[in-house]
């Protein structure tokens, strides 16, 4: 693998940049007409712009990718996390046009995608998941009603092709049951194009456990851990840290196998995480993330394992670099990330970053794309950095974030870096001890 084309943006496309940089692969930035001053674009090799401003007329422009590779003489293309990279007819274009995807096979991001199939396939890996409709609902409402009360309510109703958050709706009676399965059939139509939803039992206190894994072609997989990403808004994770609190080695040893059998059963390649909800001692399968993920460095601070290395080493055909015996967990890792929003309205505050200091010192890392002088557009994701700390102790992450956090200086937008430093002054979290909706409940979300 000689040249890379990064179809993505920000920090994660920096993040990647620099991986290849560092195993003396070339690389091609794409980017709109409102990113040109993108940091990666400037210290790529080559750079291509794909189109306006839009997501759908640049990033998500399956066409303008294909033919920035092609003009480039390409010969991979790493799709880093949102966009395209769980599009499962975007891998198999990319494969068809003669690169390599950077990830599983269409094949796999295919079935895993649709949270009905990943559910069946779990299932049949042994991998423990939520009792539900075990498939798709059908019209008949006296069925319906009478899985519901099986299940036991409350009882969630979610879109088999969903994702961030959206198509799901909480059921707490029969009353209420009918009419929400109709409207989130209708709201998962028109949001992802397929309104088939199932049924879960709704976990009232549960905690966001997922376990990150990698394999290669060669039928080798590995996990590296978990991570706790249960500080969560509006299903957008805030806070991520690694291990979790409270998981013993037993119970990591025996999840973590569990999803390595599932990537061999799944001819699985690449990086992956699967995400469970934790409650009382029990694990739950919720779906399977066929990618890098946002929280990966947490994993990385605590592992000593560079996943996006992995990524493209697996993708150039080579084993994995380590086995599960070569893993090894070292002390404790917290990532905040900081957002271009209004902290207490949490509406975006794009524009321009007149100052733009990092924290910084034993145990701190940033990822991040923005500069002196960078303005923050409006048409993309508010998230314009991560903050990440390493300590050996839970204890010292958490007080090392507020000592970054307490550093983090940047003037000109708004960021919610107010918010994650309340988070870390927060007794409950010091004490590990939040749920999924211990964030909303704080801050008075319903």
């Amino acid at each position: 693998m000689k040249k890379v084309l990064i179809a993505n943006r920000g920090e994660i496309a920096l993040r990647i940049m620099r991986c290849c940089r560092d195993m003396g692969i070339g690389t091609v930035a794409v980017y709109s007409t409102a990113d040109r001053e993108l940091k990666h674009v400037r210290l790529a090799d080559e750079a291509v712009c794909i189109g306006p401003p839009q997501s759908t007329d640049s990033y998500l422009n399956i066409p303008a990718l294909i033919s920035a590779a092609e003009i480039t003489d390409a010969d991979a293309i790493h799709p880093g996390y949102g966009f395209l990279s769980e599009n499962a007819d975007f891998a198999e274009r990319v494969e068809s046009s003669g690169f390599t995807f950077i990830g599983p096979t269409g094949s796999v991001i295919r079935l895993m995608g649709d949270k009905v199939s990943a559910i069946r396939e779990m299932r049949a890996a042994g991998v423990p998941c939520v009792p539900g409709s075990d498939g798709p609902l059908g019209s008949d409402p006296s069925t319906n009603l009478k899985l519901a009360n099986d299940i036991g309510y409350p009882i969630i109703i979610k879109a088999a092709g969903g994702g961030g958050g959206r198509g799901m709706r909480v059921v707490r009676s029969d009353d209420e049951l009918i009419e929400s399965i109709e409207l989130t059939k209708a709201e998962a139509g028109a949001a992802f194009n397929n309104d088939v939803v199932y049924m879960e039992k709704f976990l009232e206190k549960p905690r966001h456990v997922e376990f990150q894994v990698l394999a290669d072609t060669h039928g080798n997989a590995i996990h590296l851990g978990e991570r706790d990403c249960s500080m969560q808004r509006r299903h957008q994770k805030v806070v991520e840290e690694a291990p979790a609190p409270g998981i013993t080695q037993e119970q990591r040893d025996l999840m973590g196998a569990r999803c390595v059998d599932a990537c061999k059963r799944l001819g699985y390649r690449g990086a992956g995480t699967f995400e469970f909800l934790y409650e009382n001692g029990e694990f739950y399968f919720i779906e399977m993330n066929t990618r890098v993920q946002v929280e990966h460095p947490v994993t990385e601070m605590i592992t000593g394992v560079d996943i996006v290395k992995e990524q493209l080493r697996v993708a150039a055909g080579e084993p994995l670099g380590y086995k599960q015996e070569d893993i090894r967990i070292k002390g404790h890792a917290v990532e905040c990330r900081i957002n271009a929003e209004d902290p207490e309205t949490f509406m975006p505050s794009p524009g321009l970053v007149e100052q733009f200091h990092p924290p910084g010192g034993l145990g701190v890392r940033v990822d991040s794309h923005i500069y002196n002088g960078y303005r923050v557009p409006p048409y993309y994701d508010s998230m314009i950095g991560k903050l990440i700390v390493h300590g050996n102790s839970r204890a010292t992450a958490v007080a090392r974030m507020r000592g970054a956090l307490s550093e983090a200086f940047i003037v000109g937008i708004k960021t919610n870096i107010p918010l994650l430093a309340a988070i870390m002054a927060d007794e409950n979290f010091a004490q590990g001890e939040t749920d999924i909706h211990y964030l909303e409940k704080k801050l008075g979300i319903s």
